[in-house]
């Protein structure tokens, strides 16, 4: 996603006047070339640009060598402001057609008709004032910020070209993306190189495939993910353990259809926010009907179904289940986005004055639940954007109120928090826990919401001491989120050698010949009798091949069958990556695999 000014750190002013310098290089290699719009965004950069002759990757070495040319001039970066109609003007004599557009259409409808990415052009507190940037010969329409000159810019490095539509319609012209990174030091732009290398060889999509864990077919269509059985057995075993930890603490387990009228969904708020996201079915009797996208409206109508005593409070209601949302296909990616989400979902419907211990209580589940990965957790509050008001439901202090409430518990643990301005829901902010995995990348996993509009809106109340009404709060905790999601992260995590407890296939016998096959099935159907994952390799390759396909095969523990061990003598197990063996016999070997598993210790 672009970065707007307002959100620029000094990183991001480098990262522009870098996008810009990349312009100016094309501009003077490729002269009469168009250019769109050159963002800001993560780790760099990109501008799109319609050059006379098409851009291959060959051009890409050029233009950076050209680039380094250009930062070595020290050129300043100098702004210059004109009225917006000089402006259109100034551009349509440089043949700056896509400028003139932007600046046409931000005339004739405002900055409400431009998107992330076009906004950094413009002012929205001066939208009839335009702001231009000379760097040497070239000049961009530009709202800034920018670094004082070429001097002052870091480490950089071209990474692809692709594709883009103007203004991201089909419509409009095809124009050529340049991707590019910039740090503020080589070091960090090696390291990030690296990582990404790294990061590479560890693509869930990749690695989903050569496992077998979900598959996804043309038929099926884009974004919905077909898991097979083994997938499936991780998918079980990471939901099992999120319930595992909720249900000591009275979470209490509910089922919801997939589809709901349109109307609850208006009463909830969602259907005016996210109407065009939901997936819609008319009936035979044109009624509308939405797939669900979220579960928690479906979740009130449950507690909403009786009255409830301050006694019953805390209701926990707990359900995994999928939901579903209308991407766009250019934004699906694997497991990371899909148009059918599993969510570990749960919803607190709470007194005021319970909110601060349900919120420590699922605190502690996530903290159990991320710590059996080797996670290092980071919270955020994610709170509402002061300066756009009419993104979220609720009166201010009734924000100001849930804000409060949730720093508290930040300040109270004592932990470093990230303070995340406009990532609250439309309904009311949260603590969202960010995760970083083995090669140093931080994802968004876990959180817990706290949400008044919704309860309001369905007139969620329960009877207080003095027999009266009383409005309730409603915490939103998911522990994985979205199940699909976390699979793509824990998959890259481990890079597909899962610990024992989590692997869909935990032991492998390989038997050593024809005539050890029938009594190695049989241990085997007698370890997943026990509820052990167990496979048998009986082909007529060689015990070698064997021992080689398992480690391929990311097999955690390996056991040559052969005739000691059809006589019941002790088994040598092997661990994937290690020449050393574990001696034991089966029963031993069948205890020690039961307690990793019900421990997650392995």
């Amino acid at each position: 996603m672009a970065k707007l000014p307002q959100d620029f750190e000094p990183i991001d002013a480098m990262r522009h006047s870098t996008a810009h310098v990349l312009a100016a290089a094309v501009a003077e290699l490729f002269p009469g070339t168009q250019f769109g719009v050159g963002p800001v965004i993560e780790n760099g950069f990109y501008y799109d640009m319609k050059t006379v002759t098409p851009l291959g990757p060959d051009d890409l070495v050029l233009v950076e060598a050209k680039m380094r040319e250009i930062v070595g001039r020290g050129s300043a970066f100098t702004r210059r402001e004109m009225p917006i109609d000089e402006a259109i003007e100034f551009f349509r004599g440089r043949g700056q057609g896509y400028k003139v557009e932007l600046l046409s259409d931000l005339k004739s409808r405002g900055t409400t008709n431009l998107k992330d990415e076009e906004l950094q052009d413009f002012d929205p507190a001066a939208p009839m004032i335009a702001s231009i940037y000379e760097t040497g010969d070239f000049v961009d329409l530009c709202r800034g910020p920018h670094v004082a000159s070429t001097k002052e810019i870091g480490a950089f490095k071209l990474t692809k070209l692709a594709g883009a539509y103007w203004r991201g319609k089909a419509e409009n012209d095809q124009l050529t993306r340049v991707y590019g990174l910039a740090f503020a030091s080589a070091a960090e732009l090696e390291e990030f190189v690296r990582q990404q290398e790294e990061a590479e060889k560890r693509d869930h999509r990749k690695l989903g495939r050569e496992l077998g864990l979900f598959v996804f077919s043309d038929l099926v269509g884009p974004g919905l993910p077909l898991w097979t059985p083994k997938g499936t057995v991780m998918r079980e075993l990471l939901n099992d353990f999120v319930w595992s930890l909720r249900r000591p603490h009275g979470y209490e387990r509910v089922t919801i259809p997939h589809i709901t009228k349109k109307d609850l969904y208006e009463t909830s708020g969602h259907w005016a926010k996210y109407a065009q996201d939901l997936f819609k079915i008319t009936t035979r009797e044109d009624h509308l009907f939405a797939m669900k996208p979220m579960n928690c409206p479906h979740h009130t109508q449950i507690y909403a179904s009786e009255q409830r005593s301050y006694r019953e409070l805390p209701v926990r209601f707990a359900e995994t289940t999928m939901v579903y949302r209308d991407e766009q296909s250019g934004e699906l990616s694997g497991l990371s986005r899909v148009l059918s989400i599993t969510q570990d979902d749960a919803h607190v419907f709470c007194r005021v004055s319970q909110v601060r211990g349900e919120a420590e209580i699922v605190w502690e589940i996530i903290q159990k639940f991320y710590q059996a990965f080797g996670f290092e957790l980071k919270p955020r509050l994610s709170r509402r954007d002061p300066s756009a008001a009419e993104k979220y439901l609720g009166a201010p202090e009734d924000w100001d109120k849930a804000e409060t409430a949730l720093r508290e518990i930040l300040e109270d643990k004592k932990v470093e928090w990230i303070d995340g301005v406009g990532e609250a829901a439309f309904y009311g902010p949260k603590i969202d826990f960010m995760a970083k995995d083995s090669i140093g990348r931080v994802w968004q996993v876990a959180t817990i919401q706290l949400d008044f509009n919704q309860p309001r809106n369905f007139g969620l109340t329960c009877v207080n001491e003095a027999g009266e009404k009383e409005p309730i709060m409603m915490i939103h905790c998911a522990i994985m989120g979205s199940i699909e999601r976390f699979m793509s992260v824990i998959i890259e995590h481990y890079a597909g050698v899962f610990p024992v407890w989590l692997a869909p296939v935990q032991v492998r016998l390989l038997a050593v010949a024809d005539k050890h096959a029938d009594a190695a099935f049989a241990v085997a159907r007698q370890l997943r009798a026990a509820g052990l994952r167990v496979e048998v390799d009986a082909d007529a390759a060689t015990i070698g091949a064997k021992v080689r396909r398992a480690e391929t095969e990311k097999i955690p523990l390996s056991v040559v069958f052969g005739d000691k061990e059809m006589s019941g003598e002790p088994w040598q197990i092997r661990a994937r990556g290690s020449k050393e063996m574990k001696v034991m016999r089966a029963e031993e070997c069948e205890a020690w695999l039961l307690e990793i598993s019900r421990e997650r210790s392995m």
